[in-house]
């Protein structure tokens, strides 16, 4: 009988005791954590990785912003997908098995614009209706962004002011975004928007509207983090994601969270929402 060469022999003794080594896979934990964000957190997240990767010796990356982190994440190109509650995405990503549980980790601030004269007098409200109601009240000027959650928000507002009918002063131009925030500005209107995006725009360009009415926690949008799930998307750093998902709603980065601040604006935009979770010791 002839035997086999000592390393074939050894190869073949690990295998049948099943002691071979595993290969390093990008599941290991070892590997870059891929984040999918839409463009509202970035400001937020982005100083955080450096700090992730210190308490955990992982690296975490943003490897896209935009309106649709959950098609790269359905692609196998991400992690770990970040996005309001309500985005469309959500749903059909969990239902359909490609993400587990979402999990709140903050809340983003909406706010109520308006030009600098301010003519309804709302600047500094903390109740949203009742800015509502004196615009109205005063026929001053309101653009409508239809963006679905703002246009949602707005109309619970108007019917919570108590305003059923509006007049010349309530302009539609079906625009949205960036578009509606400068139809706002060049009709000196009131408008909702997003206060992270819209800090964003003014850094890129002069917009003559200011934040009127920040304060309402109805302002506030919920944001949640998905972990991809393995099981249905090869290739996917689910304990990287894991780590990345404690990081966040660990009280210490909650707290840095609540104290985040914007260099040109004198208030608070990003809220934690970590206790909305079903937490364990």
């Amino acid at each position: 009988m002839k035997y086999a060469p000592g390393w074939l022999a050894s190869l073949l003794l690990l295998l049948l005791c099943g002691q071979l080594p595993a290969r390093t896979t990008t599941d290991s934990g070892h590997g870059t954590v891929r984040l999918a964000l839409v463009n509202t957190p970035e400001d937020l997240v982005r100083p955080m990785l450096p700090d992730f990767q210190k308490q955990t010796g992982i690296r975490a990356e943003i490897v896209y912003t935009g309106n649709d982190p959950y098609g790269m994440a359905r692609q196998g190109k991400a992690d770990l997908v970040i996005s309001h509650y309500g985005h469309q995405g959500v749903e059909s990503f969990v239902s359909g098995g490609f993400g587990l549980w979402p999990h709140p980790v903050f809340a983003n601030q909406m706010v109520l614009l308006g030009p600098p004269s301010d003519p309804a007098h709302v600047r500094g409200l903390t109740d949203a209706a009742e800015a509502f109601r004196r615009i109205a009240a005063s026929q001053s000027t309101f653009v409508v962004s239809n963006e679905p959650a703002i246009k949602y928000l707005e109309n619970t507002l108007w019917i919570s002011a108590g305003v059923r009918q509006k007049g010349k002063w309530y302009l539609d131009f079906h625009s949205r975004g960036g578009r509606a925030i400068r139809d706002a500005a060049k009709n000196e209107a009131y408008v909702l928007w997003g206060l992270p995006p819209f800090l964003r725009l003014k850094r890129r360009r002069s917009v003559n509207l200011e934040p009127m009415v920040t304060a309402d926690p109805i302002l506030q949008r919920t944001m949640v983090s998905v972990i991809v799930n393995p099981k249905k998307i090869p290739g996917v750093n689910a304990k990287g994601a894991e780590a990345f998902q404690d990081f966040l709603l660990a009280p210490a980065t909650q707290a840095r969270i609540r104290a985040f601040r914007y260099p040109a604006f004198d208030g608070q935009a990003w809220w934690p929402a970590g206790r909305e979770n079903n937490l364990h010791e």
